[in-house]
């Protein structure tokens, strides 16, 4: 189905962008006003709108004197702390390109990271990395996140055009190397400004933030909307259950979002029912289970939000903040996002002014990533998608993820759906591999449900007939501790077909 006839979207007023057209401007506008507001907390204070605006600007001077100028590359990394907002902030609004990096990535990741971006400065919070970035290239220099002041003049700020490049956030590297994704002052505006329509988001609201701020979730949609909204937000370095529940009445949070291992947590807590005071409970960065999203409502009466997007684009597609969040599915595309299902492979592609431009110093990439019909550039998502009988959209797999077995094609989603609802399955993932007979055939690794033994093959098969043909049932079994995972809980299928 071509979803350019496809009438349903979060919003039907006209998408129309901050006067300014870029993040920056379109922040300081907000944070210029009501100065006195208090903005973020973390385990060290507080911090007003006032004071963000002053640390950003002493910070960009003292960047100005290691010699950096307009769209020089920063490498940013550290804990969701305020001296971490500070010094994205400070890099956006002096012109820099920011480099945000995984905390957890060991030095042969970083040298790539490095290589490619070639970053001036490094503002990392990680101890053993100054001494890896000094050998990968001593000519960087490091310092850490804490903001520095200068007694030099603050530079002009703010000076930034819509279409320059804010960020290269490098892709999670699932298939080959990470690509460095390029994307604009624009593209984040859009990006954050989508989501503050679509889910009423106001200054009224505290955010509880306790995801990484080098990944498009907790940045590009935390980070960024609570600075365009006005909003506050609690930084919390890591997820513990227990905390976010003891802040919701402590102080007055009523937003969270999180990644759905972060669900599973909260639902098993015995003090779950404090979730009952939230406006909105926001899940993304990888498929929320259906049965927990029911589990939650259930048990909670809070329906979470499920949504979509990815780091080439930011936000694509959202459940409705009013209406039915329907379980499985991310729902209708954001205010100013175009989508339709590619003919014949249900690729989704999508277009809009959150949508990069390119990859850094990759044409090969963008030549193979976007396709263009007569009037406009399309963005090739990797992800399969489909359309259920109210208009909600679902996604059923990546492409390169799709399993052909027997000339059938399995989508490993779908199989993972069923088989997690077993009593016996705490969690599993299928994956295709080689198969003389078959081509490829369905393996499911599994972890079984605590104190329970797992599921023989023949009684996941038996299980699963109900629910799938007999071609998308796992023709083998494997039993494992874990399973792969990147940082916000996203399974590595590849890494299982590699075992």
């Amino acid at each position: 189905m071509n979803l350019d006839e496809w009438p349903q979207h979060i919003g039907e007023e006209e998408f129309v962008l901050p006067v300014t057209e870029t993040l920056v401007g379109a922040c300081v506008a907000t944070l210029s006003q009501d100065s006195s507001r208090p903005l973020f907390y973390d385990a060290s204070g507080s911090i007003t709108r006032k004071e963000f605006l002053e640390r950003t600007s002493h910070l960009a001077a003292w960047l100005k004197t290691l010699g950096l100028c307009k769209g020089d590359r920063i490498l940013i990394s550290g804990s969701t702390t305020i001296d971490l907002a500070v010094a994205h902030m400070a890099a956006l609004r002096f012109g820099l390109i920011v480099v945000p990096v995984n905390g957890l990535y060991q030095k042969n990741e970083l040298e790539h990271v490095i290589n490619d971006a070639s970053p001036k400065v490094a503002l990392i919070d990680h101890g053993e990395w100054g001494k890896w970035i000094n050998s990968i290239n001593p000519k960087i220099f490091v310092s850490d996140t804490s903001a520095k002041f200068s007694d030099g003049l603050v530079p002009e700020l703010d000076q930034v055009k819509p279409e320059d490049p804010a960020l290269i956030v490098y892709t999670s590297g699932t298939t080959g190397r990470p690509k460095g994704a390029v994307l604009s002052q624009r593209n984040l505006l859009a990006g954050a400004h989508s989501v503050r329509l679509a889910w009423k988001w106001t200054e009224e609201d505290r955010l509880y933030l306790c995801l990484p701020l080098f990944h498009m979730h907790g940045m590009g949609v935390g980070l960024h909307g609570t600075l365009l909204s006005g909003s506050s937000a609690i930084l919390e370095e890591g997820f513990r259950a227990e905390e976010v529940l003891n802040a919701i009445e402590s102080k007055q949070v009523s937003m969270f979002f999180g990644v759905p291992t972060m669900y599973h947590r909260l639902i098993e807590h015995p003090q779950i029912q404090k979730m009952k005071k939230m406006r909105l409970c926001v899940s993304g960065s990888a498929p929320l289970p259906a049965s927990l999203h029911r589990q939650f409502n259930k048990d909670v009466g809070i329906q979470v939000l499920e949504r979509y997007g990815m780091t080439e684009t930011v936000m694509l597609v959202s459940n409705p903040y009013e209406g039915e969040r329907r379980p499985g599915t991310v729902g209708f595309s954001l205010p100013g996002v175009r989508l339709k299902l590619e003919e014949g492979s249900g690729e989704i592609l999508v277009n809009g002014p959150n949508v990069f431009e390119g990859y850094w110093n990759r044409p090969d990439a963008d030549s193979e990533s976007f396709s263009s019909d007569s009037v406009s550039r399309w963005f090739r998502t990797g992800d399969l998608g489909e359309l259920d009988e109210g208009g909600y959209l679902k996604i059923v797999g990546r492409k390169k993820e799709l399993i052909i077995s027997g000339g059938y094609n399995v989508y490993p989603r779908e199989v993972d759906d069923v088989l997690i609802t077993h009593p016996d399955i705490e969690e599993v993932a299928v994956a295709g591999v080689p198969s003389k007979e078959w081509g490829e055939e369905v393996v499911a690794w599994i972890v079984p449900s605590p104190n329970q033994e797992a599921p023989s093959l023949e009684e996941i098969r038996d299980f699963g007939r109900q629910d799938l043909a007999a071609y998308k049932l796992p023709k083998r079994v494997v039993v494992t501790d874990a399973l792969p995972r990147n940082a916000l809980g996203k399974v590595l299928r590849q890494e299982l077909r590699e075992k």
